[in-house]
This record gives C-alpha cells, sequence and structure tokens, in this order.
C-alpha cells in the first residue's frame, strides 16, 4: 500500500521557488530532488538569514557552544568577582547555620537532636549548595578548599584571600542570626576536643580528616574521575561518615570557618587553633595525595569546578 502524493500550492521565498517533488510512475511520492525546509515560526523567521538579508554571525564558542546561557559568560569578567564572592557568603552562612544551629536549637528548647542528625544536616547543606550554586564561584564554602585548589594550580592564588574573607563573614553572620533568632546558649555549639583526647589528639584527628574531605573534593572534581553532579553527592557523604564516627572525638569541623565564628561569638578561642591548624595540615596531605594519584594538577576541568565557570576558557 502506497502513500497517494497530493500537489500543494508552493509560495516563492526571496524570488526562488523551491524544488518540486517528483511522482514516480506508479504514481506513489518521491522525494527526490526535494529540499526539505524547516517550518519557521515567526521568532524563528526574525532571525534567519534567507529571510532577512542578514548574513548569519559567526559561530558560537566556549559556553554557548555547550549549550550554556549567555550569562554564564559574566563571571569569566573580573567586575562579576562579586558574584563568586556572594556565593561564597552565602553557602558559608548556610553551611554554619545547619553545623551550629542544630546545637544552639537543642539547648534552647530542650528538644533533642540526635548525633546521626547534627552532622547529617551540614553534609546535606553542602551537597544541595554545591547542586544549585556551584558553577556560580565552586562552592568552596571552606578555606582549606581555596588552599588546596590554588596549591594545584586550579585555583588562582589572587582570589585566594577574598574567598577566605567571604567564607568568614558568611560564618560569623549566622552565628549572630542564631543568637538573635534563638538565643546564645554558652558553647553556641562550638567544637570541642571530647575530655581526656587532649588538643593535639584532637587537632591530628582533625588533620586526617579533612585530609580525606579534601582528597574527595579534589578527586571528584577532576577531569580523572568525571563524575559531575555526583561530586555533590560524594562530599555530602564523606562529610556525613566522618562525622558519625568521630564527632565525640574533636566534632569533626575539618573547616576553620565553622569552628571559629561560633567561637569569636562567644569570647573564646583557646582550642580554636586545633581547628585551623589541623584542617590547614590536612589540606597540604591531601595536596600531596593527589600529586602521587594524578601528577601535579593543572587540570582543566577541576580549574571549572574550582572557579565555578561552566564555559571553556573562561578565567577571572
Amino acid at each position: 500500500m502506497g502513500f497517494g502524493w497530493r500537489q500543494t500550492r508552493r509560495v516563492p521565498i526571496n524570488g526562488t521557488t523551491p524544488p518540486t517533488a517528483e511522482s514516480s510512475s506508479d504514481g506513489v511520492f518521491s522525494s527526490r530532488n526535494v529540499s526539505p525546509r524547516p517550518s519557521y515560526s515567526l521568532a524563528m523567521g526574525a532571525h534567519d538569514p534567507e529571510l532577512t538579508g542578514r548574513s548569519p554571525g559567526p559561530p558560537a564558542t566556549g559556553a554557548l557552544a555547550h549549550g550554556e546561557q549567555p550569562w554564564v559568560r559574566e563571571f569569566g569578567d573580573p567586575s562579576r568577582e562579586w558574584r563568586r564572592l556572594f556565593s561564597e557568603v552565602l553557602g558559608t552562612f548556610l553551611l554554619v547555620l545547619a553545623a551550629v544551629g542544630a546545637g544552639v536549637v537543642e539547648s534552647s528548647t530542650g528538644v533533642p537532636i540526635s548525633r546521626a542528625a547534627a552532622v547529617t544536616a551540614p553534609a546535606l547543606t553542602v551537597m544541595a549548595v554545591i547542586l544549585f550554586m556551584g558553577k556560580v564561584g565552586g562552592a568552596h564554602l571552606n578555606p582549606v578548599v581555596s588552599l588546596a585548589f590554588a596549591l594545584r594550580s586550579e585555583f588562582p592564588w589572587r582570589r585566594v584571600p577574598a574567598y577566605v574573607l567571604a567564607q568568614l563573614a558568611g560564618g560569623v553572620l549566622a552565628c549572630l542570626f542564631l543568637w538573635v533568632v534563638v538565643g546564645r546558649p554558652a558553647a553556641l555549639s562550638a567544637t570541642l576536643p571530647a575530655p581526656g583526647i587532649g588538643d593535639v589528639r584532637a587537632m591530628i584527628v582533625e588533620a586526617v580528616l579533612t585530609a580525606g574531605l579534601v582528597s574527595v573534593i579534589l578527586g571528584t572534581a577532576s577531569s580523572a574521575q568525571n563524575v559531575g553532579a555526583l561530586s555533590a553527592v560524594a562530599v555530602g557523604a564523606y562529610i556525613a561518615l566522618a562525622g558519625l564516627w568521630s564527632s565525640p572525638l574533636s566534632g569533626a569541623s575539618m573547616n576553620p570557618v565553622r569552628s571559629f565564628a561560633p567561637d569569636l561569638i562567644r569570647g573564646d578561642l583557646t582550642h580554636t587553633w586545633i581547628y585551623v591548624v589541623g584542617p590547614l595540615a590536612g589540606s597540604v596531605m591531601a595536596v600531596f595525595f593527589a600529586i602521587l594519584l594524578r601528577g601535579r594538577g593543572g587540570d582543566p576541568t577541576a580549574t571549572r569546578a574550582a572557579e565555578g565557570n561552566a564555559g571553556d576558557g573562561v578565567t577571572a
């Protein structure tokens, strides 16, 4: 059973007549010598060079060639650095809000919050932040992460100080928010060494935990793994698992801002050095591990992940 061909009226475009279809000897439609044209809406026709007489523009490159929106290119403009810094303030605010908030809410309301919930909340927050705005600024949320990417030549050193200040601002704002809205318990959910552990051993625990965390971040950001959005799941999972077994020992901070912010607000910096020296040492250890595993760094894929650039060749 063949398909019959019905002749239709053709309207010339730009003075030319489209090729006509031919009918075969058996009356079946033949598409030979027919150059199919797409159906044009008014919006499409307004940009068609054949209809408008305008010459086509240059081919899309970089972010546009990969289907990214034009606004992505603005993130490579140094004048748009405020976007990245704001994303670090907001992301760190949310992280510290979840990490400190569990203890503050329990102290203020008397409603018990399990240790599993207390360590899972910041882990899930980190995962969510990476997924919803990781491309804006890399979602470091942690000074030692910025340091590690810079040591790997995958993040500009000149941008590290501003990132660290933005992270500190986000952490302090989160603690102030909890103080004003919920109240100010004496400890303010500070990270402290367990009785009998001591400062030095707590610092070693923090160094080992942070080495694992930064190794996960550097590894999943690299082209060697190429896991994409699953990196957020890996990072969040590590934070939760590390907290589940080690939070009774040192608090499982792995982030100087998470510990410094509540210590600053409560006015007690006695143990703060543990959560600065330990994570810094762990970050350097993770960079050394990355060199052994994947070479000296400079991976373009990791650079895009660290800087938050979605388009190729976009730097700031």
